[in-house]
């Protein structure tokens, strides 16, 4: 189980990167959050045509947003700041983006959620499906043009890359290396405790398509990673949301996820010490690329109940302060470009030789279809 940060980085805004944008029509500050306007009980938010002003006599005293969620991107802090800051509490909503869209589908007539939060291309398919609204943060100008909608209904906050996290000590003691291709998983000593999560969930899609990449495949041609996923299931893999107790107890030696997975686990986490645990970007072993960058993001829903609490927390993840807190957990801010990224994160070579992007919106047409024909190709 996940614990509470050991360690705190205090990202320092870059001063050329602040020069830079000097000339940027901002909508309202983006390097702090809102203040109180003041001795009234509003707040300004939003960028450009978005901006307005809340009340806090509205906001609520729980905010209910998709997927923010404890142990996920260090949540957990950015939600405690979030109440110390405006005294509004947001709730814990344990769920993944597949298991987000499908509420929203069906209380589409009755929503109870206030915003999503999730795999940003989980985010178009809930604006294609009419479920959100228009509203572009403080500090949507910051965001690249490639990940944000026209539009302002979803916005990027952060980007993760399919990596694979394994118990150096357990590998150690089975004579294993550290894998460096996503044929190295394949070994018998590695399957056999290896767990991975299913492609219904963004983390397990972005696995599947890392895989697929890797040994060759494209949106057009699943059966690389059909194959592949046949093959580990018979090896032992196991297909499972919840594995990072047993990956300390030493039950599953390896486990699939994204690079800020690994790491946070290593550095934030006192089950395991930090020198057993390892953290890899996968490669094809033809030198095709096998570690997919995947935006997540967020959009304000329509027809749900507190916009102007969602609206300021919106701001708020999308500020400075609230941009770094995702470094504590090693998660890549989309505003990294102004803020000081941690030693500890995987060495920039390791990106350039395994890390590719797909086009997200020809990703977003396919989601579904991509989701059925692995899911029963591989029987899972």
């Amino acid at each position: 189980m996940m614990v509470s940060t050991r360690r705190k980085f205090i990202g320092t805004t870059s001063a050329a990167a602040l020069a830079s944008l000097a000339g940027c029509n901002t909508g309202s500050s983006t390097d702090q959050p809102a203040t109180r306007n003041g001795n009234s009980e509003t707040y300004d938010v939003g960028y450009g045509d978005s901006r307005t002003t809340v009340e806090a006599s509205a906001f609520p005293d729980m905010l209910y947003f998709y997927c923010v969620q404890s142990g996920w991107m260090n949540w957990p802090s950015l939600m405690q700041s979030f109440n110390d800051t405006y005294g509004v509490a947001v709730h814990d909503d344990d769920r993944s983006s597949g298991e987000a869209l499908q509420h929203m589908r069906s209380h589409a007539n009755n929503m109870t959620h206030s915003g999503y939060n999730g795999g940003y291309t989980y985010g178009i398919v809930a604006h294609n499906d009419g479920f959100t609204q228009a509203y572009k943060p403080a500090g949507w100008d910051k965001v690249p043009e490639s990940l944000k909608t026209d539009d302002g209904h979803v916005t990027a906050t952060r980007r993760v890359t399919t990596a694979v996290t394994y118990r150096k000590d357990l590998y150690e003691e089975r004579g294993l290396e550290k894998p460096t291709t996503w044929k190295d998983l394949l070994q018998p000593e590695i399957m056999q405790d290896l767990a991975l999560q299913t492609p219904q969930a963004a983390v397990g899609l972005a696995t599947a398509l890392s895989v697929n990449n890797a040994r060759g495949g494209t949106m057009d041609d699943l059966q690389p990673v059909i194959d592949y996923y046949n093959r580990i299931q018979d090896g032992g893999a196991e297909f499972t949301d919840n594995f990072l107790a047993q990956f300390s107890r030493g039950e599953y030696a390896t486990f699939i996820r994204y690079d800020y997975s690994g790491l946070d686990l290593k550095y934030n986490n006192t089950e395991v010490p930090e020198e057993n645990v390892g953290v890899a970007l996968l490669g094809g072993e033809n030198g095709n690329q096998g570690a997919l960058n995947m935006p997540y993001g967020y959009a304000l829903l329509k027809n749900t109940p507190n916009p102007g609490a969602a609206k300021l927390f919106m701001d708020y993840v999308l500020s400075l302060e609230g941009q770094r807190q995702f470094l504590d957990a090693y998660v890549r801010p989309i505003r990294s470009a102004e803020l000081e990224l941690p030693d500890e994160f995987i060495v920039p070579a390791e990106y350039e030789r395994t890390e590719f992007q797909v086009d997200y919106g020809q990703l977003v047409e396919r989601q579904e279809s991509i989701i059925q024909e692995i899911t029963r190709g591989a029987n899972i």
